[in-house]
Order: C-alpha cells, then structure tokens, then sequence
C-alpha cells in the first residue's frame, strides 16, 4: 500500500500513465470504427429475440391463466429506492431534463431514474476520490483553502458530467439525423407522389433509411405508431419535432400539420423543404472547408515545419562538417 501510495505521489508516473491512457483512448478511438459491424443488423436480431421471448412469455401466461405482464422495462430496484427516498425527482429532475433525455433516445421511466441517480451518486464519487487524493496521497504543497476549492472544483465537474455526457449523445444523434433527413424527405416525396398515405410512407421511409441512421429510423417508426393511436396527427408531428430537437424536421412537421389543416399539396412542399435541407448541408459542408486552413496552421507549424526542416537542412549541415 504504501509503495502505491508512492507512486501515486510521483509525478513522473502519473505523466507515464495518464500517456499510457492517452495511448490507449487514440487506439481504441482509431479502432472503434472498424470493429463497429453492423448496428442496425444488431438491433434488428435483438428485436427478432425479444419478441420470440415476448411470444414466449405471453404463451406461457397465457397458459397458466397468470396476470398481466408488462413488456416497459422496470428501473433498478436500488436506483428507484434512493430516488424515491431523497424525492431526486422534485429537486433534480426538470422538464428540461427530460426533454434532453427524450432527444438522447433515452425514454421511459427508466432512463429518468438512472439519470437522477447518476446525478446524485457522481458529484459524491468525484468528491471522495479528490479529497482522498490531496488529503492522504499528495496534496502538491497547497494550503488548506487551496485543496478544499479543488475539492469543490471536482465536485462541480460531478453534478456536470451527466449532463456533459447527456448533451454528448444528444449532439451525436442530431447530426445523425441531420445528416440522413434529406435523403429521407427525398424517400419520403417519392412515397407521397406514388399515392401513399402519410402512415404508410412513414413506414417506408424508417425501413429505408435504418441503414444511414438508425435514429432517424427509430423517430419515423414512433411516428407512424403515434399517428396510429393519437387522437389527433398534430400531436404527433409535434412529438417528433420535440424529440429530434432540429429545425429541419421542425419545418417539415409545421408543413405536414398545415397539409392536414388546410389540406394544401404536401408534394410541393416536400419538394421544396427537401432541396432547403441538401442546400443547408451544402454550406455546412463549405463552411467547415472554408474553416479548415486555419485550423490546420497551428498542428503544420508544430510538426509538419519542422519535419521539413529537418529532411532539407540535414543533407547541407552534413556536407559543410564534413568539408571541415
């Protein structure tokens, strides 16, 4: 213990190791894309065995005369207890909360009270980890106040991490479906023009596009159930506008509610909604090549200048020593 208590301490290893870990995050980030596969194969073979064990169990119930089974999938016990008990739902958990949740695809009772509990448990856990560390291992030399501001400091950074980590996946699953929506408003005019009802082009177009963004896929295929069981179509165009959180598909739900209030062409807006999105992507396009020179003449000037230097100035400082 005490020869980990010095190594901890020394801060040549932390260098090597925190190298070591910044070694391994490039390799597995650089690896992650290859040994991905296939996402959307891989949700659609769990659901093919989640709905054999759903037909299974039902069967089973069905055969013994049990009660109702219900297939929404229940918080942790533990998790729902703390929860429950500090009441984290009153004071921690907010509408805002919730609809970041519900555009990270986190939706449910469960993910509600995984993320309150995460935000309960973390803060505590950086705070322990800080306070260990500079008040048993080292504490670098610093004064009382000193260590008990980093300590505050590494407890701030705990009651944001989830939300860094929620806005993460919310800003991941955005561009996923930014970057698939105009091919689907195309799939989706096609559908239109070919004399399909809006449930049916829905449909298609999250079978469709499921191999470019599945959650993309995942929204259109809500939608056509929502538009199957809602009273009313608005709400749930509305839904799908709140769940993706972009103003691309924004515009396209405000054109679908005024088609059906109205009933004005849904093809001519469609039509034209969908060339705004690829001219929208379009210039994003160019606006990040028009970005990269600059960010680009910092990392030349620290390891490409210097490499060229080095490959033209070697061979003539090599000649003039050896003439002397």
């Amino acid at each position: 213990m005490t020869q980990l208590l010095l190594k901890l301490a020394d801060p040549h290893f932390l260098a090597a190791l925190l190298a070591a870990l910044a070694a391994g995050a490039t390799v597995i980030t650089l690896a992650l894309p290859v040994l991905e596969g296939d996402n959307l194969g891989r949700r659609m073979k769990a659901v093919a065995v989640e709905r054999d064990r759903i037909r299974a169990r039902e069967r089973e119930r069905m055969s013994k005369g049990q009660k109702k089974v219900v297939l929404r999938q229940e918080p942790k016990a533990y998790m729902k207890q703390i929860v429950d008990r500090f009441k984290l739902s009153d004071w921690l958990g907010t509408e805002t909360a919730k609809n970041n949740l519900t555009m990270a695809g986190f939706r449910g009772q469960q993910s509600e009270i995984t993320f309150l509990f995460f935000r309960l448990v973390v803060p505590m856990v950086f705070m322990v980890l800080s306070a260990s560390y500079l008040f048993m291992v080292n504490d670098f030399g610093q004064p009382l106040m000193i260590k008990a501001g980093l300590v505050l400091s590494a407890t701030f950074l705990g009651i944001k991490t989830p939300e860094i980590f929620l806005r993460n996946v919310t800003s991941k699953r955005q561009l996923s479906i930014r970057r698939a929506w105009p091919d689907a408003l195309d799939l989706l005019l096609i559908c239109v023009e070919a004399g399909m009802s809006v449930e049916q082009a829905f449909r298609r177009v999250s079978q469709e596009v499921g191999t470019q963004s599945v959650a993309l896929a995942e929204e259109l295929a809500l939608t056509t159930a929502e538009l199957s069981f809602l009273q009313e179509r608005r709400q749930a165009y509305e839904n799908l506008a709140a769940r993706t959180g972009l103003e691309s598909v924004k515009s396209i739900t405000t054109a679908l509610i005024q088609a059906e209030r109205y009933g004005t062409p849904l093809g001519t807006a469609l039509r034209v909604l969908s060339q705004e999105s690829r001219d929208q992507r379009m210039a994003d396009a160019e606006k990040k090549a028009a970005g990269l020179p600059p960010k680009l003449t910092v990392p030349m000037i620290l390891f490409f200048l210097p490499v060229l230097f080095v490959v033209i100035m070697t061979p003539a400082l090599i000649q003039v020593f050896a003439l002397r």
